[in-house]
């Protein structure tokens, strides 16, 4: 099970934690990387790339010569594509850019990426991120003292405006919340810092729904425990309504059998007296 260490601000290790195998231990997938950077750095263009055919561009329609007899080669317009100035035979026109991918796919991405970084030890975790006010000397302070050498990208469980507008004068650094996290910012930044609170919602979002922290253990226990007692109580109320439909029944069929059973006394009263 992979392993990073724990740091606080001063730079100091005060503990490790254990990461997720199923996101952060996961094999990585170079052919799914690729196809989902193509997909996203596709999906980023404008599509408003244009040139002129020579139907588009200014010029005079008359043809320049007459056709025969001058010695050189035929013209009919000056907007033709191969003449100086002239249209664009095969230019780009304005269409949009849009691709998917599988959710699984992005999924299967995103892993591969922070599993590649805690395989290098590029997964920075934080016990704690406590800004007063915005001071960018502070992160600077902090970043020169943990062990990252270039591009930092933060990711944070809920938005820190402190955090943020301390970071954004920073041009190697930048703050993204956990929810927009994408493979292109992954690969483009080469340390990712994760406060400590952050990992249980980082592995409950792109695993397969556990991990490792044992309050978050906890939790989930209780809510097994929920799930157990919610099963038992809907399993109480179907056999009580199982019952109260077959006692419905039960009088309901009652009466009918009394009917029937005056019917047939009847009829036979009626044959004696003939």
């Amino acid at each position: 099970m992979p392993l990073a260490s724990v740091y606080n601000m001063e730079g100091e290790v005060v503990s490790e934690v254990e990461l997720n195998p199923s996101v952060f231990g996961t094999p990585v997938n170079t052919a799914v990387l690729h196809q989902v950077v193509t997909v996203q750095l596709l999906n980023r263009r404008q599509g408003n790339a244009s040139t002129k055919t020579r139907s588009q561009v200014s010029g005079s329609t008359k043809k320049l010569y007459r056709q025969k007899g001058t010695g050189r080669a035929r013209q009919g317009s000056i907007r033709a594509p191969h003449r100086r100035g002239g249209g664009i035979a095969f230019g780009p026109h304005p269409h949009p850019y849009h691709a998917t991918v599988p959710r699984k796919m992005r999924r299967l991405a995103i892993q591969s990426a922070l599993s590649d970084k805690a395989a290098n030890d590029q997964i920075i975790v934080l016990d704690e991120i406590l800004l007063d006010e915005p001071r960018t000397r502070v992160i600077v302070e902090m970043l020169d003292v943990l062990p990252v050498e270039r591009n930092v990208l933060f990711l944070v469980p809920e938005r820190d405006e402190n955090l943020v507008r301390s970071v954004r004068n920073i041009p190697t650094a930048k703050v993204q919340h956990i929810s927009s996290i994408n493979v292109v910012e992954l690969l483009k930044h080469e340390y990712v810092i994760v406060p400590f609170e952050a990992l249980r919602q980082l592995e409950q979002t792109f695993g397969d729904g556990s991990t490792t922290l044992p309050e978050s253990l906890e939790i989930a226990e209780a809510d097994e425990e929920e799930v157990e007692e919610t099963e038992g109580e809907e399993e109480e109320t179907a056999e009580a309504a199982k019952s109260a439909k077959s006692t419905k029944a039960a009088k309901s069929a009652k009466p009918a059998a009394e009917e029937w059973e005056e019917d047939e006394s009847t009829k036979n009263d009626e044959e004696e007296e003939e």
